[in-house]
């Protein structure tokens, strides 16, 4: 299916942050856009600045002069609905209502061609119910854009049980002509991006009950370790915690409160406190003039350890040197630090995953475990644990826990060995599968989830998670690049270590493992 004709006529209705966006890019890609708002100067308002924007682009030579005046010159406020009867495609951004924008359909319905397309932009609502009481629900679908609208490429297009194909099908195919990356997407509480997003609050909220490090550390790690944009507190900062808070109580509920979703008492006491972050001043951080910079912990130098060496078991699983601890060892290698390598028989070693020795220290990668549990596993006290990196090579953060029977000599040998390959040491208190792990297999089981139950394809998960949130890598690509297999012994670990549904592995992931498939064919 084609996208719609650039003689087409877009209507939106809604003349806030997203309306002005939508209309901005459709006006930007050629389209004659209609804005609508039952205020009238709103509308004056989104015309004049979606000019000024024009003109700006203009002068950073993202637009020619020619291109910015025709632009300018598409866009036209609509004095009542009944002046968009002649659009092809409306788009509605309006308020979060069910029943307010059931009205507005309904209204719409009446007055606009039996071709047109409507679409809403809920970011919440079931498509399926806005749909519900027209009389053609066929011809209504979700175009879900992500503020700001002119700079975020993702588009959700959701449909609902009675949405056409051929509807979504045109969706998609304009939202690549106005320069976007759409996703199809069933529609289901959170639809893709506001669904799979949620571990990456939920375990922050965890790790910050449980007393793993204060916010500005956990933020540190997920950012310079794991490569995120933002950590979880600076980013429910942004987006203020009431609309956070209230977003995870709307999909806990529409999935009739399965414990994945839980809400946090802690952001609950945050919204109750009236601290909502940048817009009252106040959240995790404080804001304004003056106000202190957050201060992440790190480690004291530590002197390089004099040995350092790299086991690994023959046999059991056949990890071996997996690419995790190789890309580290070479970054530790090219810091000037020699690593010697054992390989030891199955049986002779409790544990089987590769790890470095240094000073009577085991260092392994976090499976899920805490590093006291498995210190107590192993049967080695001087046990310590690092976190997942995006990149081991380039990351300048390290976390690390240490088990509670471990000495002070043999830490303090491994934060001296990670300190002299350059990274920044932080220390997590001992909490099963410490910060980036367990927060990436979290969003990797909720991607596998949707695609399972046929929310999206694995390709559509990891575009809108890269796309709508800006994650450095998607989450099935990362369970691919991580190992199916770890990430479903880490998330059995978590699973077993709290005794919570909120960790079972998706059947999926089962699947994958099972097979020894990944979710993206090389």
């Amino acid at each position: 299916m084609a996208a719609l004709d650039n003689n087409s006529i877009v209507a939106v209705i809604g003349s806030g942050a997203m309306g002005a966006g939508i209309a901005q890019v459709a006006a930007a890609a050629g389209y004659r856009v209609k804005l609508y708002d039952t205020r009238a100067e709103a509308v004056s308002k989104a015309l004049a600045d979606i000019a000024k924007m024009y003109s700006k682009l203009a002068e950073k030579g993202r637009m020619t002069p020619d291109e910015a005046a025709a632009a300018t010159a598409r866009l036209q406020a609509a004095g009542s609905l009944a002046d968009v009867s002649n659009a092809a495609l409306v788009v509605e951004a309006i308020v979060e209502n069910l029943d307010v924008k059931r009205g507005l359909f309904a209204e719409l319905e009446a007055l606009v061609g039996d071709d047109c397309i409507l679409a809403t932009n809920t970011s919440s609502i079931s498509v399926t119910a806005i749909a519900a009481k027209l009389r053609r629900p066929e011809r209504l679908v979700g175009m879900h854009f992500f503020n700001p609208v002119p700079l975020m490429a993702l588009v959700e297009v959701i449909s609902g049980l009675a949405t056409s194909e051929q509807v979504a099908a045109t969706v998609y195919d304009t939202s690549v002509a106005w320069g976007k990356n759409p996703v199809h997407a069933k529609s289901t509480p959170g639809f893709i991006v506001n669904r799979v997003a949620r571990p990456f609050y939920a375990e922050g909220w965890r790790l910050l009950s449980e007393q793993a490090g204060d916010p500005a550390t956990i933020d540190a790690v997920l950012r310079e370790a794991g490569g995120f944009r933002m950590g979880p507190f600076e980013l429910m900062d942004l987006i203020g915690h009431d609309v956070n808070f209230s977003v995870t109580q709307s999909v806990f509920g529409a999935y009739f409160n399965d414990p994945r979703f839980t809400p946090s008492v802690l952001q609950q006491e945050m919204v109750n406190a009236g601290f909502l972050g940048r817009k009252s001043g106040r959240g995790f951080y404080q804001y304004g003039e003056g106000a202190p910079a957050p201060v992440a912990q790190a480690e004291g130098a530590q002197p390089k350890p004099e040995f350092v060496a790299l086991s690994a078991a023959i046999g059991g699983d056949g990890r071996g040197h997996s690419g995790i601890i190789r890309s580290l060892v070479q970054r530790l290698e090219q810091a000037g630090i020699t690593v010697s390598r054992r390989v030891t028989q199955e049986g002779q070693a409790h544990d089987e995953a590769p790890a470095l020795h240094c000073n009577g220290a085991a260092i392994y990668l976090t499976d899920g475990r805490s590093a006291t549990q498995r210190a107590h596993d192993n049967q080695h006290p001087d046990t310590v644990l690092f976190d997942l990196a995006l990149d081991y090579a380039n990351a300048q953060r390290i976390a690390v826990a240490r088990a509670d029977q471990c000495s002070d000599a043999a830490y303090a040998a491994v934060v001296g060995l990670f300190q002299a390959a350059g990274f920044i040491v932080t220390r997590l208190d001992d909490v099963p599968g410490l910060a980036v792990m367990r927060t990436v297999a979290m969003l990797a089981n909720e991607a596998a989830d949707a695609v399972n139950q046929g929310v999206c394809t694995a390709a559509a998960a990891d575009i809108a998670m890269q796309k709508g949130v800006n994650y450095p890598r998607g989450p099935l690509a990362w369970a691919d690049a991580v190992g199916v297999q770890h990430i479903v012994t880490v998330l059995h670990h978590l699973a077993q270590g709290y005794g919570e549904d909120r960790y079972r592995v998706s059947p999926l992931l089962r699947r994958k493992l099972a097979t020894g498939a990944s979710f993206h064919a090389e």
